[in-house]
């Protein structure tokens, strides 16, 4: 961390481009002629995700030229989260890019803050919901939306418990997708399912869901996993995580929930994943 700079600066500074960039795509989608694009595996991009990318990178790189940036848009090179040596910045200008597309609120903004592989600063920033949501969270400082405190359900049984997943754009190995949903239905309250990963962690993280589990890539994941952890749940993974691959940036098999229920719920993803 720059040593001008205090943790609780570098999350302002999340912050406040979360904010910007909420403003502008918000601004793209209200004001403009929306356009998309496709990236590989028939992936959604539109114009505001690359507009977002270089509003949030470029401030970046002028405010700390010596960081790294890891981005969804403009520098997915997963490496990176692999290097430790310097500071990473990990961002997603558009989490929920086809909700976007279509109009949908379940949108958000993305950046994520690690040192030595650690996250230690995170912000999720919903710019479509009335009032704006700002989720936020530096390392033990404990967790907010909208500058309030914000805490776990507290769910103890996953029989009473709701849960949100994802799916990916390939759709050429869905069976042990299948087979996780099936066994998650038939064991839990009920699904929902928001299309923004980012968003489902943080409602892990406020108590509007109990249970999150996917396969997503670090700028999916990092800002809100600090978030849901600060807010109390218990984060981790339902498979092992590759020996030196820093914890907080593996997005394979990703669990987050209410801290009762995570271990009865790995055992479930586990087994109907036949990892046992």
């Amino acid at each position: 961390m720059s040593d001008s700079v205090s943790l609780q600066g570098i999350t302002d500074f999340a912050e406040d481009l979360a904010r910007k960039a909420g403003k502008l795509i918000r601004k793209e989608r209200d004001h403009s002629t929306l356009r998309t694009d496709y990236k590989q595996h028939s992936e959604l991009v539109t114009h505001a995700d690359i507009v977002a990318d270089e509003f949030i990178t470029s401030a970046i790189r002028k405010r700390f030229p010596d960081h790294r940036i890891l981005s969804e848009e403009t520098m997915p090179d997963l490496s990176q989260a692999e290097e430790l040596e310097t500071p990473l910045w990990i961002i997603d200008p558009i989490d929920g890019t086809v909700n976007y597309a279509y109009g949908h609120p379940q949108v958000a903004v993305s950046i994520a803050y690690a040192e030595n592989g650690r996250v230690q600063a995170g912000v999720v920033h919903a710019p479509f919901p009335r009032p704006r949501e700002t989720f936020r969270a530096t390392l033990g400082d404990g967790a907010t939306l909208n500058g309030k405190p914000i805490r776990h359900s507290g769910a103890t049984v996953p029989g009473e418990s709701l849960f949100a997943t994802g799916f990916p754009y390939t759709k050429d190995n869905l069976a042990p997708l299948v087979s996780r949903l099936d066994a998650m239905i038939h064991q839990c309250r009920d699904l929902r399912r928001i299309g923004s990963a980012a968003l489902d962690i943080c409602w892990v993280a406020c108590g509007r869901l109990d249970i999150y589990y996917e396969n997503v890539s670090p700028w999916d994941f990092a800002a809100a996993r600090l978030i849901a952890l600060e807010a109390g749940a218990t984060a981790g993974h339902f498979s092992e995580v590759p020996e030196g691959y820093p914890v907080d940036l593996w997005g394979r098999d990703i669990l987050i929930s209410a801290p009762a229920i995570w271990e009865p719920v790995r055992q479930i993803l586990r087994s109907a994943s036949g990892y046992e």
